[in-house]
């Protein structure tokens, strides 16, 4: 997420990113290593059921541009309402780590963008 945001805070002032996301995010945002944890998600796009996700030293979305959807937000009370996953146009970013739970469909919701951007 930090890589592809135009826009980061707390970074380090040589912090350089790919960007392309009309977002900004905050570095390690819900804090720190000892600070991580984990939270089910609704995640627009996937289906229904909750997607089980891990934040380790996550970022936020501060704000995102009108361009970019908002595809899910945290409801548990750890950071409760910020933007965690996102996308534009054939962009998708998220502040957890799909890779690692057994839930295969954010990978599969970006295998779908690649297919569809050709």
């Amino acid at each position: 997420m930090i890589m592809l945001a135009d826009r980061v805070t707390d970074a380090r002032p040589d912090q350089e990113t790919i960007g392309g996301i009309d977002i900004t995010v905050r570095r390690n945002a819900f804090g720190r290593q000892v600070d991580s944890f984990e939270s089910d998600l609704i995640v627009a796009g996937i289906g229904a059921d909750p997607l089980h996700a891990v934040f380790i030293r996550a970022p936020w979305v501060e704000s995102a541009g009108p361009e970019v959807e908002v595809l899910a937000s945290v409801v548990s009370e750890v950071g409760a309402g910020t933007i965690v996953a996102v996308r534009q146009g054939p962009l998708l970013a998220t502040s957890f780590h799909p890779e690692l739970t057994g839930d295969l469909r954010i990978h599969r919701m970006f295998v779908e963008i690649v297919r569809h951007s050709r």
